[in-house]
């Protein structure tokens, strides 16, 4: 199934939506969800700071948020017929992140995405051991896609930009 992606980021620095649908469905592919689907909503701060407030009670913008469907994340059930979830994806945010990285809007965006699609099938990071496994998985999935691995690269030093 396929991977969709929706920009509502009218003045977001430019990213066309197939490439990172491409990236999607090459990352779904190399976990073994080829047969999922998956949304991806491009946005900007203003959008996703609301998504955290009423989500998470953050009254500011974050880089990726995940939503799973179904009853377990990732799980398909005879309710959600193989939708995995959504993956939100601040370009604002991304861009910033990338500048700062020095490196494309894309390979940040595929970097957010996996760290997205792995929040999905049920990966976490609340720990250290789990943080070490989300990361080589995040690395797994964006060299699948032939983005730069950015995992071992520092993030950038704005504070209240935590990954989830």
């Amino acid at each position: 199934m396929p991977a969709f992606v929706t920009r509502k980021a009218r003045a977001s620095a430019p990213l066309r939506s197939e490439p990172v649908r491409r990236i999607a469905e090459t990352m779904l592919k190399q976990l073994g969800r080829d047969e999922h689907e998956l949304s991806v909503l491009l946005t900007d701060d203003a959008f996703i700071r609301t998504l955290n407030k009423a989500h998470r009670g953050k009254d500011y913008p974050t880089d990726v948020l995940a939503f799973p469907l179904g009853e377990a994340e990732g799980t398909p059930s005879i309710l959600n017929h193989a939708l995995l979830g959504d993956v939100v994806i601040s370009l604002d945010t991304a861009e910033r992140q990338a500048r700062g990285r020095k490196h494309s809007l894309l390979d940040e965006v595929s970097f957010l995405l996996a760290h997205g699609i792995l929040h999905l099938v049920g990966y976490d990071h609340q720990n250290d051991k789990q943080e070490a496994i989300m990361n080589a998985m995040t690395a797994r999935l964006v060299h699948s896609a032939g983005a730069r691995n950015l995992v071992a690269e520092p993030p950038p030093k704005p504070a209240r930009n935590a990954r989830k």
